[in-house]
């Protein structure tokens, strides 16, 4: 008797710790406090058609998400921005999920916005709202319990260099680059890929590519930590297959402590140190004593 409380006790302690990091996870970084309008940026979005962006997932946990309007080197339009807030809130459901993959169709990552959207949205307000709206799914996708890696081949533009800055890892293919121009667009990053990049790359680096709009090549951007390797295959078949493999040696293993794994840095990246270390806590309690976790004990105990 004693054991099936405490086992009833751990199991509801994990399911509200499950749902308060779930929560985190969420959580919007605009509402209508900000002056977020999220139902009418969407009718305005659904004006423009065009693309699609695809959700393909895998038995070993992986999931390969594709930008994909070829015609336009995957720029994203209106109804592709909807289509990738879908996808993240699938893969926020996703229980199985251990890693995914970005990727863009057609040789090429990704060229940011397609101008028709720019054009028709040019008034403040609206693209505020835009850029609200685009945060709030990138935020969400970068908080996916999963190993993510931008796939970059061809250009990595403006919005699609934001894009890649979502993930966790990016690896290039030879004569790829990563640009953000927005400078020469009388812009800056508006979908938070500024603020991610001096995460990734520290101020110095992110200040010189940003305002001198700097073609990075697969060798800079490894030199500067923006990716982890360059690939040996150009053409896409032969590119998904080594990032796959690259992938597949950080998401081996139970799918509990894999994602419990990407939840601990996820709130050690955003979190002040006192969070993240009560976040750390809460994962901690929701995989000791759990079924791998004695598994592995058990197993170590017979090695000796």
């Amino acid at each position: 008797l004693f054991a099936e409380m405490a086992f009833s006790l751990w199991n509801n302690l994990l399911q509200t710790t499950k749902e308060r990091l779930l929560q985190h996870r969420r959580v919007s970084l605009y509402n209508g406090a900000h002056g977020y309008k999220e139902e009418l940026i969407k009718k305005n979005l659904q004006q423009f058609a065009g693309g699609s962006i695809n959700l393909s997932k895998d038995e070993s946990g992986i999931g390969m998400l594709t930008v994909n309007n070829p015609k336009l080197m995957n720029a994203f339009t209106g109804t592709m921005m909807l289509e990738l807030q879908e996808r993240v809130t699938e893969l926020e459901n996703w229980k199985d999920g251990k890693g995914l993959i970005i990727y863009g169709a057609g040789n090429t990552f990704c060229s940011g916005s397609d101008l028709n959207v720019v054009k028709a949205i040019a008034n403040s307000q609206d693209g505020m709202n835009m850029c609200m709206f685009m945060q709030n799914t990138l935020t969400r996708l970068m908080r996916l319990p999963l190993i993510s890696v931008a796939l970059v081949q061809g250009k990595a533009i403006g919005g699609g260099a934001e894009l890649t800055t979502a993930c966790d890892f990016r690896l290039m293919t030879p004569g790829s680059e990563i640009r953000f121009v927005h400078k020469l667009m009388g812009l800056v990053p508006g979908w938070g890929g500024g603020a991610r990049l001096v995460k990734i790359v520290g101020g110095g680096a992110a200040l010189q590519l940003l305002s001198g709009t700097l073609r990075v090549d697969p060798e800079r951007a490894v030199h500067l930590g923006l990716s982890e390797e360059t690939l040996s295959s150009s053409d896409e078949t032969g590119a998904l297959e080594e990032a796959k493999a690259w992938l597949s040696q950080y998401t081996e293993g139970p799918t509990s402590v894999v994602r419990a794994m990407k939840k601990v840095v996820a709130a050690g990246r955003e979190l002040p140190l006192e969070a993240a270390l009560r976040t750390e806590k809460d994962v901690f309690g929701t995989v000791w004593g759990g079924p791998d976790n004695l598994e592995a004990v058990l197993k170590r105990l017979k090695h000796k």
